[in-house]
């Protein structure tokens, strides 16, 4: 084996080093089988956190402070508040609430200080509970993910620079598995089995139901919205959804 095969070997070894510290860090410790160590199941906010992110959970927010009075839509598919928080406990809604010193559109309103820090510190919790991997060490992962392929070019290159540089048999056959192998750890939702899980049996025993007039528990109204989105926003609260920016799509009747 000649000094430019040896220098794509050793190359490719290294991206499997890092792809396996990679798989590690995504690995979550004890959060594949249920909902924590207390195993309860978590809040509308958390749930809609699980199933799309920030933008979701701070749309859950918004709706329950909705419901109290505190948020109202603005000018151009804005939201402001309208009036104070009352005795809002919750980390979540404070934080939006608090950020809405002007009226924002909801993207600009998931990137306030005091909004992201409440979603971080709700990502944490469920980091703990095992239904989040922990985003300091997906960051990480996905960093070692990005570098693994760059590992592999920078071995090819100095083989190619010899005489006795590897083959294409080789390159497709040590190269080719550790592409695959880092876009299958890319393609790994934030969310874990056990979150996954918990959001489908959710759905299975909370239908989205046909009329909105069904549901008079504002909570449940939250949990809807957690779990299914923009069809729930529409059933709903499709003014609000509408003229505030929350929606996607217009709802087909108003409310």
């Amino acid at each position: 084996m000649g000094t430019g095969t040896w220098w794509f070997v050793a190359a490719a070894g290294a991206a499997w080093a890092e792809l396996l510290v990679a798989a590690v860090l995504l690995r979550v410790r004890g959060g594949e089988g249920g909902t924590g160590s207390a195993g309860a199941v978590p809040g509308p906010e958390a749930l809609a956190l699980l199933r799309g992110g920030r933008r979701a959970a701070v749309t859950v927010a918004l709706v329950a402070l909705h419901q109290r009075g505190a948020v109202a839509a603005g000018r151009k598919h804005t939201i402001r508040a309208n009036g104070g928080p009352g005795r809002i406990r919750d980390p979540l809604q404070l934080g939006v609430h608090r950020s809405l010193r002007n009226a924002l559109a909801l993207s600009a309103l998931g990137r306030r200080p005091e909004a992201r820090r409440a979603v971080d510190g709700l990502r944490a919790e469920l980091g703990r509970a095992g239904l989040l991997r922990p985003p300091g060490r997906r960051r990480t992962a996905l960093l070692l993910l990005a570098a693994a392929p760059g590992t592999l070019a920078a071995g090819l290159l100095a083989g190619a620079r010899t005489e006795d540089g590897p083959g294409p048999v080789l390159v497709l056959a040590a190269g080719g598995p550790v592409l695959l192998a880092a876009l299958a750890l890319l393609r790994l939702p934030p969310a874990t089995r056990a979150a996954r899980r918990l959001l489908a049996e959710l759905r299975e025993r909370h239908p989205l139901p046909a009329h909105r007039r069904e549901v008079t528990d504002g909570h449940l109204v939250q949990l809807y919205v957690a779990l299914y989105g923009d069809p729930a926003l529409a059933l709903f609260l499709p003014r609000f959804s509408r003229d505030g920016g929350l929606l996607g799509r217009r709802p087909s009747d108003g409310g």
